[in-house]
């Protein structure tokens, strides 16, 4: 039987609310959905209920609750006799999820760009901002975190709040492996050559120009997830046991 995976070091909770009270079973949800997100609790990373409950200082119940929670959004999982893990992707299913982010969001560009207020177009601009700085400065993980922000910049003036939430939705199962992090410093100053074609297309309010552009940054965007290691850990055996 393998062993159980260990709690990894974990950096400084955000407090709860209410000090004397503690934190409640919300808090700890989004503090633990926060940590996962963040890249803070890595892909098969162990979850073991007794050390995250002295963690939070609370009961084994509220964060017996969370991790359900969070296993219905694809990020943890429950296997028997090993108890709760952040979801560990085949290299595969990466690739799967990958494909679905760009059809999702190609569907939202295809709106937004004719919807997009100044306010919009401001925010996509002080985004793009932040991603250059970040490629300027080699920072891989404010890249990983600005490049999120900046489709997502694109897509919120859809009008269209199911598919936005759909797409973060499958973003976020990806977001533990932290791809962008991985990739190299190249890769990551192409796709924001990319990016830069996207904006100028999303400020023109040029559709077609857009929708072209976004078909080429996903196509470059998976190439570069093909090529994320698959021998450190990052991904599951392929073919493991569908336990989960």
């Amino acid at each position: 039987m393998p062993s159980r995976p260990r709690l990894p070091r974990l950096p400084q909770l955000t407090p709860p609310l209410d000090a004397k009270r503690g934190y409640s079973q919300h808090e700890i949800l989004a503090e633990l959905r926060r940590l996962i997100l963040e890249g803070n609790l890595p892909p098969g990373g162990g979850l073991p209920l007794g050390e995250l409950a002295r963690q939070f200082t609370v009961s084994a119940i509220p964060v017996r609750e969370s991790l359900q929670v969070l296993i219905g959004e694809g990020l943890v999982e429950h296997r028997p006799n090993f108890g709760y893990q952040v979801t560990l992707l085949t290299a595969a299913e990466l690739r799967e999820l990958y494909v679905v982010r760009e059809s999702l969001e190609s569907a939202a560009l295809a709106a937004a760009v004719h919807r997009a207020t100044e306010e919009d177009h401001r925010i996509a601009v002080e985004t793009h901002a932040r991603l250059e700085r970040a490629v300027l400065t080699e920072n891989a993980v404010a890249y990983h975190r600005e490049t999120r922000n900046f489709h997502l910049a694109l897509v919120r003036p859809s009008g269209m709040p199911r598919v936005v939430h759909m797409l973060e939705y499958a973003w976020n199962i990806t977001e533990p492996v932290q791809p962008m992090v991985h990739a190299s410093t190249s890769d990551r100053v192409i796709l924001q050559a990319d990016h830069s074609r996207q904006l100028a297309a999303f400020l023109a309010r040029d559709a077609d120009a857009l929708l072209a552009a976004a078909d080429e940054h996903h196509a470059r965007l998976n190439g570069v997830v093909s090529k994320l290691p698959t021998d450190t850990g990052l991904f599951a055996d392929p073919g493991r046991s569908e336990d989960i």
